[in-house]
């Protein structure tokens, strides 16, 4: 009872923050501390009930991009997808390659939540000085598809915060055009990723060592409360900044660096 209570709350920590841009990856390597430590597989697992669940708030829109590519216009915006995914591919490709491993200290991740705090204010304030652009261009598509790959290699940074603003800053200026299409690159993003660690487990006969009842709570409390949590979101970004977002990152990061340098989260700094 207390493990499946322990995966509850992953799931809804993992389905809150998801798509907030307050980074879900460091709230999931944090909580695990204190949690307990999950595999890889099932933290890629309940984020793909996430991604499930964005799926299905943009399922029109999903529909209409499939339904009308003979379309000039959805047909561009369907290979600038395809792009953004693709470069966040070959670049993930990359680095497993290299054998780069996430930290599993909170010290790095603590930094990363005040940095892209301050920058998250910075870029608020530019982008509110820029003509209102709702078209996402070729530069939008390509950094998009690069902030995916460096937010999933520093935990803390957010990945739909990164792609947000790499949107908001280089041509999509308007909030909820630029949520949608990173959004949108985060779906077949994080479907691949999940894809890719259950082969992963498979081939190295760790399926048979792996909770695959947790793996199903944690999935399902994850879709659950981030559809929640994105229709929440997509009507606060119309007539809201995400200053507090930025604010919240600030002040968990201080705290945290407070609670590591006095000693209080020594073990895990």
């Amino acid at each position: 009872m207390h493990d499946l209570l322990n995966v509850i709350l992953l799931g809804i920590i993992e389905g809150i923050t998801e798509f907030l841009p307050i980074s879900s990856t460091g709230h999931l390597l944090i909580a695990e501390h204190w949690l307990g430590a999950r595999s890889d597989l099932f933290n890629v697992g309940i984020q793909a009930g996430a991604i499930l669940a964005i799926t299905l708030v943009y399922w029109q829109r999903i529909r209409q991009l499939l339904t009308r590519w003979r379309e000039a216009d959805t047909r561009d915006y369907l290979f600038k997808l395809v792009v953004a995914f693709l470069i966040t591919c070959v670049l993930g490709v990359i680095v497993t390659h290299y054998g780069f491993k996430l930290p599993e200290t909170i010290t790095p991740i603590a930094w990363a939540l005040i940095i892209g705090g301050f920058w998250m204010i910075a870029a608020e304030q530019v982008a509110a000085h820029m003509p209102d652009r709702s078209k996402v261009t070729w530069p939008v598509a390509i950094l998009v598809g690069i902030a995916q790959m460096v937010a999933g290699m520093f935990p803390g940074t957010s990945r739909s915060g990164a792609t947000i603003f790499a949107a908001m800053l280089f041509g999509t200026s308007n909030r909820p055009a630029a949520t949608e299409f990173a959004f949108l690159v985060g779906i077949p993003t994080m479907y691949a990723a999940t894809g890719y660690e259950l082969l992963k487990v498979l081939r190295h006969g760790g399926a048979a060592h792996e909770d695959w009842s947790a793996l199903a709570v944690g999935f399902v409390v994850s879709l659950i409360v981030a559809f929640i949590a994105v229709k929440w979101l997509l009507r606060y970004i119309r007539t809201h900044r995400f200053t507090a977002f930025a604010v919240y990152r600030i002040l968990l990061g201080a705290v945290l660096l407070v609670a590591i340098y006095s000693g209080w989260l020594q073990n895990i700094a």
